[in-house]
């Protein structure tokens, strides 16, 4: 008694796995910058070195990142968002 296994298309996992990462990509870059750029900005009046800055950015990035994949493994969709639907 077998039963079959429908797997998608090569085409298909190829495809969705290019969208998610980009998605996630683009989600970490972009939160890598604003950390940075907001570090920036406390570390100036406060007279701190740009390392905290980029350090900061780095943080706040790997945990977009992390974000990213949580959301991948919780709805596998083609989003590194945890919204519904998107």
């Amino acid at each position: 008694m077998a039963s079959e296994i429908n797997l998608p298309s090569t085409d298909t996992v190829i495809k969705t796995a290019k969208t998610y990462s980009r998605d996630l990509l683009e989600r970490v870059l972009t939160t890598f910058l604003q950390a940075f750029i907001a570090g920036i900005a406390v570390t100036q009046p406060l007279d701190a070195s740009m390392w905290y800055a980029a350090l900061s950015g780095g943080i706040g990035a790997a945990l977009a990142l992390l974000k990213g994949l949580i959301a991948r493994a919780r709805d596998l969709t083609n989003s590194a968002s945890l919204a519904k639907g998107v």
